[in-house]
């Protein structure tokens, strides 16, 4: 769950700035583009090389020079404006029993200047026709066809509060006006505030606001620590008036509703320039989807508020493009956020297609199981969009085991109940069998689950094994003192205590829910330090052959009266142990179903302990006796 905000409701005199205008060169556009995003002239543009911590953009669909158009006229009159419009309009014939509908609002989210519930307004009806020029019989997925009634947007010049063009609402639509906004980024900016009851002081609240946000995000970022992993998103998809705007205008964060999607195959995918990003940069998207029914399916789940990487994360191109790197580094490493404890809709075969399966679709690098950033993106619960009654979601098993028709749907089956959310364990399993764009993206796709104080700040530059170091830095004890028991093989770089980054992505490991080891980072000594149970000294050996299979060998130990004990210990894997004295950190771990008992090997010189391996204890009756020596040791 993403931390809410709470913005107090007065605010020290702020000087009257008003909103930003636009700054840089924007696309050419034309007025068939603010219907319709994704109907564009396409003009195909050579991209370079790069990463995108999102996935990486196809090609760019630019608005050609002969179909650009000067910026949009102001209308004379309101009801100019109006008419002008190509929606549906019609009376709201319904109001007298608007009442008896229940808002789907979270009742700890409260915003004062919401329309008074005696006021009725009249509604614009949304569907696939007016918004995506599509025939309804043409879609697949009833909940793309119209929107519900939660989907009628007010119309706002039809319902203008004031008769003084003096007065303070018309100045603040005067400076919509200024800054070229269209309609609907217009909507964006003032439908929040429109029925306010001090318009004296609204403008300094907005700047406040904006503020606030500036500072937050400053804080957030100290050096190359995010120090906020909780961080509100930057930019949301206000679903009612189709525009992205700053998450600060909302304070709704705890309504943001998350979207995951698998990112399909460059050559099945576009990148379009629309008015619903102001044309901050071109959104990749595939090739037979559209936004705007992507738009009424959210519209139709009750939600007004959406969080889409491709629109609320800056992608590659477009005027800002200077200023991305700046903004992934805060913003890439905490998407987890936007995701965590929150219900996530789903678009398993890409976004806004219907959901289908084929053989090889589970197998293909472009398969939402397979994709790293998708690893954080299961949420608390999740609904699976674009799904039709007769889609793989809903086929019945065959049997009581899980089976079902074919080997594909029985696959198609478990993975879905296998994306719960993930312990650390669960999270390096499986990232192993993950593919990104960036490789550097597996490393970053896992910091939210590693659920720290502070994540690293992302850079997608940055080397996979400095990426993986600052991660493991970032880690709890608790978190590092797991990867220490669950490692099997010492780190074959500087640190011997944990696995490298090669080592996580191809080597097994223990897994279980629980171990005391604590491995605590003295970051002024750039030292690890651990909290454990040791014996002193053990001689271990049966080990040093390397043979297939489980390797079983002999712990010796002696007791205070000199008197020597043998212990039934296994190697769980190939990694040689020449027979020697070694001294011995104790560990455990609980699953639900079995305890497990290790001993870490190593050898220590001073206070120093170099790490060597992992072993099994081979049960609780030989861990209990080894316990009953009394010759275990705290540091």
């Amino acid at each position: 769950m993403i931390r809410k905000r709470s913005y107090s409701t007065s605010f020290p005199d702020v000087t009257r700035k008003g909103l930003q205008s636009r700054k840089g060169p924007i696309p050419e556009r034309t007025s068939e583009l603010d219907e319709n995003p994704n109907t564009i002239q396409r003009s195909v543009v050579e991209q370079p090389e790069h990463g995108s911590s999102s996935e990486d953009v196809g090609h760019v669909l630019e608005a050609t020079p002969e179909l650009s158009l000067p910026s949009h006229p102001v209308p004379s009159t309101m009801e100019e404006q109006s008419s002008s419009n190509t929606l549906d309009y019609r009376s709201d014939t319904s109001s007298a029993n608007k009442s008896d509908v229940v808002r789907p609002w979270p009742l700890k989210v409260i915003d004062l200047w919401r329309r008074p519930e005696d006021i009725s307004l009249p509604d614009v009806t949304i569907s696939a026709f007016t918004e995506a020029g599509l025939e309804e019989s043409s879609i697949t997925v009833p909940k793309q066809w119209a929107a519900s009634w939660i989907n009628s947007t007010p119309y706002l010049e039809r319902h203008i509060p004031w008769t003084h063009h003096h007065s303070p609402p018309f100045l603040r639509l005067e400076e919509c006006i200024a800054n070229q906004y269209d309609f609907g980024m217009a909507y964006s900016r003032l439908h929040r505030i429109w029925y306010t009851d001090d318009w004296s002081t609204i403008q300094a609240q907005i700047c406040g606001w904006e503020e606030a946000d500036r500072e937050e995000r400053r804080k957030a970022l100290a050096g190359n620590r995010i120090v906020d992993p909780r961080l509100p998103p930057r930019r949301v998809w206000d679903l009612y008036s189709n525009r992205v705007v700053p998450s600060w205008y909302t304070c709704m964060d705890e309504s943001i509703r998350p979207i995951s999607h698998a990112w399909v195959d460059e050559k099945d995918r576009d990148a379009v320039w629309t008015p619903i990003n102001g044309y901050e940069w071109p959104v990749p998207i595939p090739k037979d989807s559209n936004l705007n029914l992507v738009r009424i399916e959210m519209l139709n789940l009750d939600e007004e508020y959406a969080w889409l990487d491709v629109l609320c994360l800056r992608q590659v191109g477009g005027p800002g493009e200077a200023i991305r790197s700046e903004e992934w580094k805060l913003d890439v490493p905490t998407i987890g956020s936007v995701y965590s404890d929150n219900l996530v809709v789903i678009y398993l075969s890409g976004l806004g297609r219907p959901l289908s399966l084929k053989e090889g679709d589970l197998d293909s690098d472009r398969s939402w199981f397979r994709r790293a950033w998708t690893l954080q993106e299961v949420g608390d619960d999740r609904v699976f969009a674009r799904d039709s009654s007769d889609g793989p979601q809903h086929a019945k098993p065959v049997d009581n085991k899980g089976n079902y028709e074919t080997e594909l749907l029985t696959r198609f089956h478990r993975q879905l109940k296998s994306i719960d959310n993930m312990l650390i364990y669960e999270a390096l399993e499986g990232m192993q069998n993950r593919v990104s764009t960036n490789p550097v993206d597996k490393v970053a796709g896992l910091a939210f689950l590693m659920d720290s104080d502070w994540i690293p700040a992302y850079y997608e530059s940055q080397s996979l094994e400095e990426a993986w170091t600052a991660l493991v830095n970032s880690m709890d004890m608790e978190g590092r003192g797991k990867l220490f028991l669950s490692s099997l093989e010492p780190g074959n770089t500087s640190a011997k205590w944990r696995p490298s980054w090669d080592q996580v992505i191809t080597k097994p490991r223990f897994d279980g829910f629980y171990t005391e080891i604590q491995i605590v980072r003295d970051e002024e000594m750039n030292e690890d330090r651990c909290h454990v149970e040791f014996i002193e000294k053990g001689l271990v050996r049966g080990l040093a052959a390397v043979e297939g299979g489980d390797r079983r060998g002999e712990l010796i130990v002696r007791d205070k009266s000199g008197i020597e004990h043998g212990f039934k210990i296994i190697a769980a894997h190939e990694y040689p142990i020449p027979e020697d004295t070694y001294t011995l950190i104790l560990g455990y771990n609980y699953s639900p179903t079995d305890s497990h008992f290790y001993c870490v090997i190593g050898r220590r010189q001073e206070k120093r302990f170099e790490k060597v391996s992992v072993l099994t204890i081979l049960d609780k009756g030989e861990w209990d006796r080894l316990q009953a020596l009394r010759i275990v040791k705290k540091c």
